[in-house]
């Protein structure tokens, strides 16, 4: 991951030489390092977590899982859990900003943030029901709060890819943009999580400002 600032909110970044990034046990460990980094420094007032050069991540590694035996699998599923809810328990916001690939592990990541900001070459899934495995990183939970129950079982059982706009209609994504302002625009909404004012988009790209109930 790289760590850089901007307008007061820490970003960390996927390796921009990777184009098809794994959220491998080295990935996840440096990810949660720099988390709580942000977090003890009292410098930032939110996070936005994006995509590398082309994507955002891909998925644990394949190789990885399937050497994983017993409790070693457990304890592989505990540590991206642990990852997750660090995320969606942060006190400042997470926001993920997200373009190219957000598949399986990626998704769930994503689902762990506070908000989702995607540009429109952006597809989302958990392809792992395809080769006969689930997601043990809480996505199974968070999909279905998000979507509800048959469109979430839908991704899950199914493996099929979202694409950006049907991400958008079906409410896994806040807002679309393009490529060029996806990580302007995900600092505006971590600033406006702080304020409590939101501008969001209709399903036509036009943006109105809403208040919190």
């Amino acid at each position: 991951m790289e760590l850089q600032s901007y307008n007061s909110i820490a970003i960390l970044a996927f390796a921009a030489d990777d184009p098809y990034p794994r959220l491998t046990s080295e990935t996840l460990d440096d990810l949660e390092t720099h988390l709580c980094e942000v977090r003890r420094s009292g410098l930032f007032r939110g996070v936005v977590i994006a995509s590398g050069a082309k994507s955002f991540a891909t998925g644990a590694e394949i190789e990885e899982i399937a050497e994983l035996r017993g409790f070693e699998a457990r304890r592989f599923a505990a540590r991206g859990q642990r990852l997750m809810n660090l995320v969606a328990g942060s006190p400042i916001p997470v926001i993920a900003a997200i373009r190219g690939h957000c598949l399986g592990g990626g998704l769930d990541l994503a689902l762990g943030c506070h908000g989702r900001v995607a540009a429109y070459d952006s597809s989302f899934g958990h392809p792992g029901g395809a080769l006969g495995l689930m997601t043990g990183w809480g996505g199974t939970q968070r999909l279905p709060r998000l979507l509800g129950k048959a469109a979430a079982l839908q991704i899950l059982l199914t493996g099929e890819r979202i694409p950006a706009t049907q991400a958008r209609t079906l409410g896994l994504v806040d807002e679309l943009v393009s490529a060029q302002d996806l990580i302007g625009r995900a600092v505006q909404r971590c600033h406006a999580h702080r304020t409590g004012v939101y501008a969001k988009q209709d399903l036509f790209g036009n943006d109105w400002l809403t208040y919190p109930s």
